[in-house]
């Protein structure tokens, strides 16, 4: 029996070209702050920081603690100053990538089905982002004021997918069982890596990532408005 829904974000709930996002995404910090750190040295680090976070392991720091703790020290520009443009970049700057994703009218229905049937819903997205910018992306389609058991952000997580350890600090978080769980995403590796812990997996195929051509093994999958149909059918 599921208790549990958990959604990936970007390509799953938030439709997209990932490749088109990120590009975008660097292009935008770019500008934010030029007149301080050249591009290709800002991308480099930026992507050097992302690469600790999805390999660390260590349960005493969070995300956010492995990011900063490389990234700080590569630039000689005061903590506090680089800390603040990147909230501020994430407060009034990130809004504009909404243009590299498409609507998605059905999420907020799914989501507001799942509740009233009484289960919880949860928001499981790779944490390698802040809250600000997690909370942007759900407002893009519309889902950011729903009462979500949890979502998985760069201060809170400690690992990231396709790591198991980071489904079971969820489970963990949420108290519940991984069997009572669906982790629902697009991403065939990290996504389906849910299932090494028992959970049920649902691959919605609209924007399919499959990028070391992993052989597919999944509980349910289809578009989504597949997803839709199978979950106005859950009990």
């Amino acid at each position: 029996m599921l208790e549990v829904i958990l959604f990936d974000l970007d390509g799953t709930l938030v439709p997209m070209d990932l490749d088109y996002f990120t590009k975008s995404y660097m292009q935008a910090l770019c500008t934010k702050f030029f007149d301080l750190i050249p591009p290709q040295k800002l991308v480099h680090e930026i992507w050097q920081g992302t690469y600790r976070i999805a390999n660390d392991l260590d349960p005493g720091r969070t995300n956010k603690d492995v990011f900063w703790e490389y990234f700080l020290p590569k630039f000689s520009i005061d903590a506090e100053i680089l800390i603040s443009m990147f909230d501020d970049f994430y407060n009034q700057d990130f809004a504009q990538l909404k243009k590299t994703t498409k609507p998605n009218p059905d999420a907020r229905s799914v989501i507001d089905t799942l509740l009233e049937k009484g289960y919880r819903v949860g928001i499981a997205t790779n944490p390698i982002f802040p809250a600000r910018a997690i909370e942007e992306r759900l407002n893009w389609v519309g889902v950011a004021d729903l009462p979500y058991s949890l979502v998985t952000t760069y201060e809170k997580m400690h690992y990231c997918k396709p790591h198991v350890e980071y489904y079971q600090e969820i489970v963990e978080m949420i108290d519940v069982c991984p069997e009572r769980c669906l982790m629902v995403g697009n991403d065939v590796e990290e996504g389906l890596a849910a299932r090494k812990l028992g959970m049920k997996t649902f691959l919605v195929e609209d924007c399919l990532l499959n990028t070391r051509n992993l052989n597919i093994k999944t509980d349910y999958r289809g578009s989504f408005a597949g997803l839709v149909e199978f979950i106005e059918e859950l009990p």
